[in-house]
């Protein structure tokens, strides 16, 4: 069985019911709610919020829209080559609070990559250097 919210009506005739004096306990008996849902009820009414039912569920990852997004596309063209990490530090230094991996899904959802070249093959070994063994242990001294 699927849980759903409380009609609006029902939520109506609760939020009047406490503020016409009722007690928390008698409005849940009457109403056949818990004393919980009665009391979350009344503080939606006396906080003026509305009585309507938030939504259940579905969850949505976290992600950069209006002011962040802007930010970070103007970052870009500034300068193309950051890091996923250097830019979330940059944005927390201009204070938008956001995570690496929520700077990375935008990256990726704005069609950004970060290869080191265009085929995503190895990347070329520097001028008149030798080509490293594949077993060989980059970090070694020559």
């Amino acid at each position: 069985m699927m849980v759903r919210p409380l009609s609006l009506d029902l939520r109506t005739r609760i939020a009047t019911a406490l503020s016409d004096g009722i007690t928390v306990r008698a409005a849940a008996e009457r109403f056949g709610i818990s004393a919980a849902t009665a009391v979350r009820i009344g503080q939606l009414d006396r906080s003026g919020k509305g009585l309507v039912p938030a939504k259940i569920g579905g969850y949505v990852k976290p992600t950069l829209r209006g002011a962040a997004a802007d930010a970070v596309r103007q970052r870009l063209q500034v300068k193309s080559d950051w890091t996923v990490r250097a830019l979330s530090a940059d944005l927390k230094a201009a204070g938008i609070n956001v995570s690496h991996d929520t700077v990375w899904r935008f990256l990726r959802s704005e069609g950004k990559t970060f290869k080191k070249n265009d085929g995503g093959k190895r990347a070329r070994p520097p001028e008149g250097g030798p080509v490293p063994d594949a077993m060989e242990d980059p970090s070694a001294p020559a």
